[in-house]
């Protein structure tokens, strides 16, 4: 998972976008793109799209945001995706480890009803965009082996602990976050799956994308998220090893 880009789940024009970007994964949001008086509606055009949709083996995985667990949102955006067979659940703000449990058993009657393998559903999970994920970040290391990856949010971490800016003039993260983006790091090595970096907010700023892209490499993530598809090509060059890279791999192996 180099690219994974965001796509609203209310927009079928968007949606039809995702497939064609050259993002290794296309994330539906049900969650921040979509009013609250607008999420009924967009289940139901998150679940026609992925139900129409014609998949070869070339094609990405679609992953759905669903809203929080403590939304009250969230057990109606199951009900109404999982029959139409998504690859995987965007699990948002998760609080502990016990959150992404609650979502395995929430996700087993589901998979049953809609005749799916029991397990097969994977869950990415936004795991440090709350300060309660930042104090319970051990209780992410063995939760579920449906969990492809870890990820976090610049965004809302900073609402919620009221900070004003997330990064320094240079545009590097300010303390707090450089933490927070270490914990997402340190939990996924922990629990074995990629971890991925979160989206640059800009996506006009092609270069400070690249910039923090490279940062992330170096650090050790696996990918990026993206908000919009000029994101793609960035991000997928980036994370791709270059031939040298991959020789000197596998000398060391």
């Amino acid at each position: 998972m180099r690219s994974l880009l965001f796509t609203p789940g209310d927009s079928e024009r968007k949606l039809a976008k995702g497939p064609v970007s050259g993002a290794d994964v296309i994330l539906i949001d049900l969650e921040d793109a979509i009013a609250p008086d607008a999420k009924t509606e967009a289940r139901a055009t998150t679940a026609a799209f992925l139900e129409q949709l014609e998949r070869s083996p070339a094609s990405p995985p679609f992953y759905v945001r669903i809203n929080d667990l403590a939304s009250g949102h969230a057990e109606a955006d199951l009900e109404a995706v999982v029959p139409a067979r998504p690859d995987g659940i965007m699990l948002p703000k998760a609080n502990s480890g016990a959150d992404i449990e609650r979502l395995d058993a929430m996700l087993e009657p589901l998979e049953k009803q809609a005749g799916l393998e029991p397990g097969s559903l994977r869950i990415l999970v936004l795991s440090l965009e709350t300060p309660d994920a930042v104090l319970n970040i051990a209780s992410f290391r063995r939760c579920s082996p449906r969990v492809s990856g870890y990820t976090w949010g610049a965004e809302d971490l900073a609402a919620m602990v009221g900070a004003s800016a997330n990064r320094e003039a240079d545009g590097r993260y300010s303390a707090p976050f450089t933490l927070a983006r270490n914990l997402c790091l340190f939990a996924a090595a922990a629990a074995g799956v990629p971890a991925i970096d979160t989206v640059y907010t800009d996506f006009r700023d092609l270069e400070g994308l690249e910039r923090d892209a490279r940062e992330a490499v170096r650090d050790g993530f696996s990918g990026k998220m993206a908000i919009h598809p000029a994101q793609v090509e960035v991000i997928n060059r980036v994370f791709t090893p270059s031939p040298e890279e991959v020789e000197e791999a596998r000398r060391i192996i």
